[in-house]
């Protein structure tokens, strides 16, 4: 008999990651330097990311590390939140980058925590009677942003939008 399951709430979207650790130099974990924090990520269809942990804890710079992966969800997220937003309220977007910054303390004790993500979007718009609803689109993007919304740190942004003359 096959086993049933409960349909899931609507709305509700399940997602699925294998992380492998790679970097076993031949001991394991003997001692905190005899083993390298290289990771590989790993999603169903797409590409594998090679990850490790920052430089201060002995990782390898050319990787992508936690921090980094964070930034660039919180960054896309609002990205992608924000052209929603644009298109919604009619405005036509050219061009949009992000040069987006965090800041994480140490407590001390071996653990931490971000206490600030700044993001920094230069938006070009089609024309200059969309720059005011452009600007405002950001407010509704960050409300709309899933990833923004699932950490217990602010998520700021700091907005330059533009048309061309």
């Amino acid at each position: 008999m096959a086993e049933q399951t409960s349909p899931r709430p609507l709305g509700e979207h399940h997602y699925e990651l294998t992380a492998t650790w790679t970097g076993n130099l031949g001991s394991g974990t003997s001692g905190y330097r005899d083993y390298r924090r290289d990771v590989t990520l790993d999603v169903a269809g797409k590409p594998g990311i090679l990850a490790s942990s920052d430089k201060p804890f002995r990782g390898d710079t050319a990787r992508w590390n936690p921090e980094d992966l964070l930034l660039a969800s919180l960054s896309e997220c609002h990205l992608l939140s924000y052209l929603h937003a644009c298109v919604t309220a009619g405005v036509v977007v050219l061009s949009y980058t992000d040069r987006a910054t965090g800041v994480m303390r140490e407590n001390g004790a071996g653990g931490g925590a971000f206490v600030e993500v700044m993001l920094h979007p230069e938006v070009v718009v089609a024309e200059a009677s969309m720059i005011e609803a452009a600007e405002r689109a950001h407010a509704q993007a960050n409300e709309w942003c899933f990833i923004a919304n699932s950490v217990n740190f602010p998520v700021r942004h700091q907005a330059t939008v533009t048309a061309p003359s």
